[in-house]
Formats: structure tokens, sequence, C-alpha cells
């Protein structure tokens, strides 16, 4: 059934009987021109009439949304490969209401061997990269990673500095003298006897603890014979790690295999998907995905589109994937797999013997998992109406049915030197951290923070009338770190934008925590309202720290820059070799002629290059400089 359209100009009915009997990629729009839904066909012409003919039979997320649908544009391809490979891309780039989202915007840690490397190191990463390193994850908890790492470098002394060449007298760390580092700087290292601790990590990963278990307790014993116990209960603890992370690996295949279970499973939160990692026959890991609350729908079709936005940055993608139920197009979701790990991938469906009675184990503990999920989700649900009812008190009605979003700011900077603005968001009672942002202070200078934090307003909010990607999105409140001067400046800037947003000032106590909301010109106790106090510390908190970092890190970066870039005939190879041989730019404006040519690749030119650079530096300006940055 084809609606009328009113006044719009996009004739849908006209439209549809121009679309091409070929494959591709199309974009429902709504009234405002967002994308709604983005999907691929193998004909455009049949699949996109589809949405228009009688709404019986119609799956009820698809009536909710042709609903909604005011117009339409498509992309022909040359294959449905193709059209699957844009599918993914538009729906990265969009995050169209009606599509499959994985809203959990986490980036869950791995850890990296670096095995291209000839002393390979044990490290926590984020990035997938295909550099010949081995990955293991990914990992739920980034704490656990940590431990997991320590753990392994202390049992077999490995590498932990990124140094791949040690000039002549190069300093050894801590590391070295308490014995945890074979001492590869030194000279020290026999190369077989590394080669074996790495493979011992290696195993260990794959579940094969015995060894380190064996090297820690042996460890421990001795600490304890030398009465070092402090030592001998760091050891103890790390057994204990060890063990714990043994008793998550069940043994669920008797062949060793790598294989993902994907399952989707609707809570009274909204859909999830549920992903259970098989590495070499044991079951290692599970990591949950929100998809949001979406209207019902076919769980083989969810769970299609999850592995398609989940393996498209993903490129641990391991031989076979189970799921419960074989999606429509499953051979073209198989062929994308493939392509995108380089060998074959199978998607299946078991029927029968021990990957079907391994799908039946983990369906069951996902339904008591999402029990779990539902009963957070509720108390999250609870706890937000709290805040809510609060804060309706001070600002007035909230429309609880439309969600909460805050934005805080906050300025950073030491004697108006690298000014900087920050901006957090918070929607329903929870960080979102896809909408921070970070802006440098560009018109004002020295110390004005009302100035700085009118420039990061006007920023923000000019550019959400310009509709700017990542800004578009209004809040519903915002936050101002300080009181009357930081919410009078803020309205200046709303009222010449023509916007009309509620602005709160966050009141300090004497201990820099916030006590209190001016909202109004009418000050507002919160000491004693429970979650609302709780809050606003926490959001007080986060814009602080954002800038903070922010300003950090852009005046770390300046100080690299102006202390030894500045030297004629040094690049970055020199200032490394400078550094890592004198400790510190002290150490190397005290030097002479003779001790800087010393230095490996540090030329007798450049040595006087060097020493006359520092000498015609009598303000200490350099020097002062490095000393802050410590």
């Amino acid at each position: 059934m084809i609606k009328n359209k009113g006044s719009n100009m996009f004739d849908i009915s006209e439209q549809l009987k121009k679309l091409p009997d070929s494959p591709g990629v199309y974009m429902h729009k709504d009234a405002f021109g967002q994308i709604i839904y983005v999907g691929k066909a193998i004909s455009l012409k049949n699949r996109v009439r589809q949405y228009f003919q009688s709404p019986k039979g119609q799956p009820t997320k698809v009536q909710k949304m042709v609903e909604h649908i005011e117009e339409f544009e498509y992309i022909t391809t040359g294959t449905e490969m193709e059209a699957l490979i844009l599918e993914c891309n538009l729906i990265k780039k969009y995050t169209p209401k009606y599509n499959v989202l994985l809203r959990d915007d986490k980036t869950y840690p791995y850890i990296k061997i670096t095995l291209v490397e000839e002393y390979p190191r044990i490290l926590k990463t984020r990035r997938l990269i295909n550099d010949g390193s081995k990955y293991f994850g990914p990992y739920a908890n980034a704490g656990a990673v940590n431990q997991i790492i320590d753990l392994l470098n202390a049992a077999y002394a490995l590498k932990r500095c990124s140094n791949a060449k040690f000039p002549a007298g190069f300093k050894p760390c801590l590391n070295y003298h308490i014995h945890q580092c074979y001492g590869i700087c030194q000279g020290d290292v026999n190369a077989q006897e590394y080669k074996r601790g790495v493979e011992k990590a290696i195993d260990f990963l794959l579940g094969k603890d015995k060894d380190l278990i064996n090297i820690l307790t042996k460890k421990m014993k001795e600490a304890a014979d030398s009465m070092d116990f402090e030592t001998a209960a760091t050891l103890r603890d790390s057994i204990e790690a060890a063990k714990t992370v043994r008793e998550k690996q069940r043994v669920v295949l008797s062949h060793r295999e790598d294989i993902d279970i994907i399952l989707t499973n609707r809570g009274s939160g909204g859909e999830h998907a549920v992903l259970f990692a098989v590495r070499e026959g044991k079951l290692s890991g599970r990591e949950s995905f929100f998809l949001g609350d979406l209207p019902p729908g076919e769980e083989s079709e969810l769970a299609a589109e999850f592995i398609k936005q989940y393996y498209y940055a993903n490129v641990l993608i391991p031989r076979e994937i189970l799921v419960e139920i074989l999606p429509k197009d499953v051979q073209l979701l198989s062929q994308w797999l493939t392509n995108q790990k380089g060998s074959n991938v199978i998607l299946t469906a078991p029927k029968r013997g021990e990957k079907k009675a391994l799908l039946a184990l983990v369906k069951q503990d996902v339904e008591e998992m999402v029990k779990t999920l539902d009963e957070k989700t509720q108390r999250q649900k609870e706890k937000q109406a709290g805040i809510m009812q609060s804060l309706s008190k001070v600002i007035g009605p909230i429309d609880e049915k439309q969600g909460l979003r805050v934005e805080a700011y906050d300025i950073s900077n030491i004697n108006g030197i690298d000014s900087v603005g920050s901006m957090v968001v918070f929607e329903d009672g929870r960080p979102y951290k896809k909408g921070y942002r970070r802006f440098k202070i560009r018109t004002i200078e020295g110390v004005n923070d009302v100035g700085s934090m009118q420039e990061v307003l006007f920023r923000r909010f000019n550019r959400a009338k310009e509709a700017t990607p990542g800004f578009e999105e209004l809040p519903d409140l915002i936050l101002m770190d300080g009181g009357q001067n930081q919410v009078n400046a803020a309205k200046q800037v709303l009222s010449a934008l023509n916007l009309d947003i509620p602005i709160a000032g966050m009141v300090k106590d004497e201990r820099h925590r916030t006590s209190a909301l001016l909202y109004e010109n009418v000050k507002t106790e919160l000491k004693g309202s429970g979650e609302l106090f709780s809050f606003i510390g926490s959001i007080q908190e986060e814009a602080h720290r954002f800038a903070i970092d922010y300003h950090r890190k852009l005046r770390g970066k300046k100080l690299s820059r102006s202390v030894l870039d500045g030297i004629e005939g040094i690049g970055e190879k020199r200032k490394l070799s400078l550094l890592s041989y004198f400790g510190s730019v002290d150490a190397i404006k005290a030097a002479t002629i003779q001790d800087l040519n010393e230095v490996s690749g540090i030329s007798i030119n450049a040595a006087k290059a060097v020493h006359q650079y520092f000498r015609t530096k009598d303000d200490g300006s350099i020097l002062k400089e490095e000393k802050e940055n410590k």
C-alpha cells in the first residue's frame, strides 16, 4: 500500500517505477531527511516495492518503519557481495534507527604477542591489525587483561619496553635489576630461553597453565623461605588469578577447534546478541551486546545483522560460526566472512552431535544471563526515574519517555596557556562517550574562563545549526562548571543562536565538589538528595577529567616538540638516542661535546649543534618546561 505524501515533492509511486532490476543498497528516509533504514537487495525493483504493498503479513518492525518513510534513495552495485559490503559501510556511517545496531560502544581489549619482533612482547590492545602478531580475546574485563599480562611478564621475565635497538651505554630499567627482565638492552639474553618463555606464555593463553602455576608456586616458596612475605603474598595472589583463568576455560569439544557461537535473545529491556568464543576446543569467553529495544523480528535475521556488524571490523574470525537458525542469505554471508578472513569460514546450525549439545548448553546460559541483564536494566531504570524526578523539582517537568540528554562543559589551562574546553554527554544517566567533544581555544588569550567557555559553546551549537555530523543532537539540559557568571555567559551564546535550552550551574563547595545546582537564579542544595547528588557530581568530575586529559596531552606534545626538535640535524632517531643515553634534557644540556659524541648515531657536528643550541638558550625556558613536564 503506497501512502500519499502530502506536500512532499518526492512521489513514491513514481519513483518505484524507476527502480532498476539490479543488485544494490536502498536507504529509507523520514520527514526530516534522516536515514532510518539501510538494506541490500539482489533486485532493488522487487525488494523496495515490498515495503509499500499491503501491510498484512509484514513484520511489526516493518509496519512501524513504513509509517515513517517519506522518501528513499538507492545505489546500484555490480554484485550482491558488493551490496553487502556497501550496506555494512552505510549502517556504520549513519546508524539508522530501524537497523540492528551494536549499541555497546565499548572496544574490548585483546592480548597481543608481537611475534614479528626479534624479542616478542605481550601487550594489551584494542586494535586488531594484520601485522603478524598473535591475538587472544576479546576480554570483557580490562583489569583481568592487565593482571594476565603482568603475570606472564613476571613469570617468564619478558621484555616490556618498546625499544628495538639500544645505544651503547643504555641504562637498564628497574625490571632488569629485580630480575623480571632478561636484559636484552645489556646483551645478556639467551635467545632460545627467551623464545621458550614466549611459547609457554602462549600455551597459558591457550589453556595450558600447569607450567606457569608450577613456576609461581616455586617462586612463592622461595620468597617465603627467605622471609620475604610481601613477595610471597603477591605470588600467592598471582597463582589464584592463574587458576581463576583456568576455571573459566571449559573443555567443550573433543577436537581442538576454534568456533564462535552467536545467539540472540529478547529480554524485557530489548534484544541482546551473545557471542561465545571456543578456542582449541575450550569455551574461553562470552561477550554480550545490547541491540536495542527493537520490535520483534526473526531471530535468524537478527543474528545475521549482528554477524555483519561484528565481523566487519574484527579480523579474528574463526573457521566456523554456529547459530541456532541459518539466515536466508547464508551462502552470501559465508562467502563474505571468507573474504574478510582470507580463508574458508563455515556458518552452520548444528542438528546433532556435540556441537548441537554445545549450542543447547550456551543457550541455557544466555537465558540466565538475559534475566540478570533484565534485572540490571530495571535497577538502572528505577535509578534514572529517581534522578529525573529529583531533577524535575529543580528545572521543571521532564518527559521521561523521551529520555534525558545532559551536556556538561569545562575549561582547563595553566595560567591561561594552552586553554582547552571539554564537552561530555550523559544519556539516560550514563556517560555517552561517542558524544564527547574537545575544543582548542582559538580566540581567547590569557586567563579568561568565561570567554573561553563562550567560544566553546558558540562553536558547538553553531555546528548543530549547520547540521555538522556529530553535533546535530541537542541536549535537554546544559550543565556549566561554575556559578552565575558561567550560566549568564552560556545564556548569551544560546540567545545569539536563537536556541532555548535549560542551563544550570554546578556550584562547588570548599572541597571542590558540586554541592548545589543554580537554575534561574535559584540555588538548590544537592546534599541529601541521594541519587541526584551522586549523578551531578559524577558529571562534574567527568567533565573536569576529560578537559584535564586533553590539556595534558596537548601540553606534552608541545613540550616534546619544543625541546630538541628545534636543533638542526637532530631528527627523531637522534633525539631518541640522546634521551635514551642521558635520560633527560637536563643531562643533555649539561653534557660536553665529547659526551654527546659518544652517543650512537651522534656525529661530531651533531654534538656541536646540540651543545651550541643549549648554550644560546640563556633564559632557562627549556629546563623549566622539562621540569614542569615531569
